[in-house]
């Protein structure tokens, strides 16, 4: 399908071909009629993408403290490899669209294919051919609203939700600052609540033009009678201003300020610096609000990708609920944007539209696509069936183009010998695109077109969490050896399952191929420790801290939908100590401090138990301080301690000596996937077996069920019979 997007390593705009999306949970397939450019916070996206990479870094000084944490904890090597791969990719453009719904997920009944609806969200009402939108950033156009006009739905709301936060009351006055295109809706949506309006910009022709879209009294910011005009105007200056504008000044604030009546409140939607002058702030008693885009649930994953919608009663007006205000307002003729829809261009010459706003000075574009019965440009795609085997080449498929992926897996499975890196994949075409250029791989797909491809002998899974599953169901139906990034399941039914079809296979004398990316065991520091440890005749305590460090609950990681990070991170060390101890983990007991809003239960010592009568023990921590080096591992045996500071300080105590070793941070990605590569190649059994991967998964699944009941838990004692295999199909078949 057709996209457009902006390289950020250059900041071009260009239309490039990427495959399709793929149905996911909890939302739709729409096929894109019509979608709005917003100029300001496009133009800014394409702006900074232009820029060195100083102006970069000036622009983004948050980020900037990120790359200099991250070279502190893992050093200046590993954070240029994280910056290298997020500069080398496209970011999609638009966020506010029309169009038809193709297809619906499960358990979704409100909508079904047909459908025309407006979409909203970076990321999701982009400006593409077909666009995944969560069912929270979706609704239905009524039959009255011509699409072109739908497609402004999401600008209009974010125009809708600033006089929200502003309270606007009948009969007040609203200053709208800036005329540009969330200016003129905001002025249109003041006067439908019976406000008069007066306008303000720098921009001659905006300003006469402001009074056509119902603005009673309009102004240039530079006219000497702007305040008596507007105090005549109001009486007793305006109630409520609007900050529609962008601009690296604090005049529109200050002017705000300026004449608006004792009491008034400012409200600012556009990108404007907010330092305004405290004096006339306190004098007047004032109000500075800032209006988060189109409403509540904004930036809320929950609300916006998992579909848990605000109660009624208590959020009357959420984003969607915006949205749906704004259609009716369209239905009603209250509300008219035909003078905005005069500069369109198809999908093939949607590039063209950024010059001409600008230079035109017009208030949007929209960009048109193929109607839904015109046949859309096929994604070039490989025949589908059985693996074969190419010889002395090994062709690999992956799923997911992250930045992990991109800064460590990719570049390692580059310098495996034979190996060809043949199909990306990804939920986001743009990035696979992105990894497809840079790494060289011969062509991106689907992902369901990566597991059944007949041109992939491997697949490597390096998706979100809630993916993992269901993806290395399918590549053992299809027979492939499958790597997969941790965790290997986020719940006790995906475990079963890819247990039951592991077992499928070999009753069907297959020999299943199954890896997880427990890097650490293979770092060169954690073989001098099993080394130093070899022959041992007696049970092993092992202390492992990890000082993790604050995550939001907004984090992805956090989500319930992938899992949380004890089952997708504190895996990690789970693993380790199996390693390192070597035998079965028979039971966990887990316990967590209480402050469970701020940390989300982040907080957590496990107490493993193994067979032998080896205890370990596994601090996770959020509550620390980043200064403080990352991860510490800790063995007592026969009189001896092994010392692991973040795989760069290595100490071994034996016999009254101390021996110490300075590393240089590897923690066994490279090894991992060498030997895991070469398993796959050769077609012998994995790194880890299979057993003790579900074994490691298992006790991490315990440690979330100790703390729920506060007691010990054996491993294998809550385990369930599998409902997963319902919900998702075993495999991808040519026929899907």
């Amino acid at each position: 399908m057709r996209t457009i997007a902006a390289d950020l390593k250059t900041g071009k705009v260009g239309i490039f071909d990427v495959p399709e999306p793929e149905l996911r949970a909890g939302g739709v397939l729409v096929r894109t009629e019509f979608s709005a450019i917003s100029s300001g916070t496009e133009r800014n996206t394409i702006d900074t993408s232009k820029k060195s990479l100083l102006g970069k870094a000036l622009a983004r000084p948050d980020l900037v403290k990120q790359v200099v944490e991250s070279a502190k904890a893992n050093g200046v090597l590993v954070a240029y490899q994280k910056v290298r791969a997020r500069l080398d990719s496209f970011s999609s453009l638009g966020y506010s669209s029309s169009g038809t719904i193709l297809a619906v997920a499960d358990g979704i009944s409100e909508f079904m294919p047909g459908d025309r609806v407006a979409c909203a969200g970076a990321g999701y009402a982009g400006h593409s051919e077909v666009n995944f939108v969560p069912t929270n950033l979706v609704v239905k156009v009524p039959a009255t609203v011509p699409m072109d006009a739908a497609s402004l739905t999401t600008i209009g709301s974010i125009a809708m939700q600033g006089l929200r936060q502003g309270t606007v009351a009948l009969g007040e006055t609203v200053l709208v600052v800036g005329t540009g295109l969330l200016g003129v809706l905001a002025i249109q949506l003041a006067r439908s609540a019976g406000c008069r309006v007066i306008a303000v910009d720098r921009d001659t022709v905006r300003v006469a033009k402001s009074l056509e879209f119902g603005a009673q009294l309009a102004l240039n910011s530079d006219d000497p009678s702007l305040h008596g005009r507007i105090q005549e105007f109001s009486k007793y200056g305006p109630d409520v201003a609007i900050i529609t504008a962008a601009s690296n000044s604090v005049e529109p604030v200050e002017l705000a300020a300026k004449v608006l009546r004792d009491r008034g409140r400012i409200i600012v939607l556009g990108a404007v610096p907010l330092g305004v002058s405290r004096e006339i702030m306190y004098r007047k008693e004032l109000s500075l609000i800032l209006s988060r885009s189109y409403g509540p649930g904004r930036y809320d994953p929950n609300y916006e990708e998992s579909g848990n919608d605000y109660p009624v009663g208590y959020v009357r007006w959420t984003e969607r609920r915006n949205m749906e205000s704004f259609l009716d307002l369209l239905a009603a003729g209250t509300v008219k944007v035909e003078s905005l829809l005069g500069l369109r261009y198809d999908i093939n010459h949607g590039i063209e539209a950024y010059d001409e706003i600008e230079r035109s000075g017009a208030y949007t574009g929209v960009i048109s696509y193929a109607s839904p019965n015109s046949k859309l440009p096929a994604i070039a795609t490989t025949s589908l069936g059985p693996s074969r085997i190419v010889p002395d080449t090994f062709r690999v498929g992956c799923i997911g183009a992250g930045n992990f992926a991109r800064s460590v897996i990719f570049p390692a499975l580059q310098k495996v010998d034979k190996i060809c890196l043949q199909s990306i994949g990804s939920a986001n075409g743009l990035s696979a695109m992105a990894a497809q250029r840079t790494f060289g791989f011969k062509e991106s797909l689907q992902p369901s077109q990566v597991l059944s491809s007949a041109e992939v002998d491997a697949v490597f899974v390096l998706s979100q969490h809630d993916t993992h599953a269901r993806y290395v169901v399918a590549a053992l139906n299809n027979q492939k050896p499958v790597f997969v990034e941790k965790p290997l399941a986020i719940h006790r039914d995906e475990l079963s399952a890819i247990r039951d079809t592991y077992q499928e296979q070999i009753k069907l004398g297959n020999s299943p191929f199954v890896m997880v990316g427990f890097n650490r065991r293979f770092a060169p520091a954690t073989k001098r420790v099993r080394d130093f440890y070899s022959g041992r005749l007696e049970a092993m305590v092992v202390n492992i801290r990890v000082n993790a460090g604050y995550l939001a609950r907004d984090h992805w990681t956090q989500q319930k939908l992938n899992g949380g990070r004890i089952i997708g991170e504190a895996c990690h060390f789970v693993d380790w100590a199996r390693a390192v101890i070597d035998v079965p983990i028979l039971r966990v007991y887990a316990s967590a401090t209480p402050d469970a809003a701020r940390y989300n239960r982040d907080n957590i010592v496990l107490t493993l138990s193994f067979a032998d009568g080896s205890i370990a023990n596994i601090l996770y921590l959020a509550n620390g301080d980043r200064s403080l080096g990352k991860e510490l591992y800790e063995v007592f045996c026969e009189g001896a301690v092994a010392r692991i500071e973040d795989f760069r300080r290595l100490e071994f105590y034996r016999g009254g000596k101390r021996q110490i070793e300075k590393l240089d941070g590897d923690k066994g990605h490279k090894e991992e996937i060498l030997l895991t590569a070469s398993s796959m190649q050769k077609q012998t059994s994995a790194p880890i077996s299979f057993p003790e991967l579900a074994e490691v998964c298992d006790a991490v699944f315990c440690a979330v069920d100790s703390l729920q009941y506060q007691l010990p838990v054996e491993l294998g004692a809550l385990a369930t019979n599998s409902s997963f295999t319902s919900k998702y199909p075993l495999s991808f078949s040519h026929s899907e």
